[in-house]
């Protein structure tokens, strides 16, 4: 999934789904930094019904940025991202065990690197 280019491809609720990208979307350099750790956290969090969800988590991570961003309520989220229902579990999720803290450090870090401000 590249997100600088016209659309990105998405796969999400048994779907192939193509959109064009939101400024506050993850590029591919920030999904592969920030990847592992969502990934660990699910390894950690399986469904009791072994249920792996229907959303794909580089778009779960956009639609909670572009709340962030935007400030939009949760319910107003765009068509084309996952609904409130998943996202807000995440955020929730990680608000409450402090993985949004792990992420925004990890994304902070390579900011400031990139700026020589470490």
């Amino acid at each position: 999934m590249d997100s600088s280019g016209p659309g990105s491809v998405v796969w999400w609720a048994g779907r192939v789904s193509e959109r064009k990208p939101y400024p506050s979307d993850l590029s591919d350099e920030q999904w592969a930094l920030i990847e592992p750790v969502i990934t660990a956290w699910k390894d950690r969090h399986r469904s009791v019904s072994g249920h792996q969800g229907a959303y794909d988590m580089r778009e779960i991570v956009n639609a909670i940025l572009y709340q962030g961003r935007t400030g939009c309520q949760w319910a107003y989220l765009p068509h084309d991202l996952p609904p409130k229902s998943a996202t807000y579990y995440y955020f929730a999720a990680w608000r409450d065990d402090g993985t949004d803290q792990v992420i925004h450090e990890l994304l902070r870090c390579q900011v400031r690197e990139r700026a020589r401000r470490l």
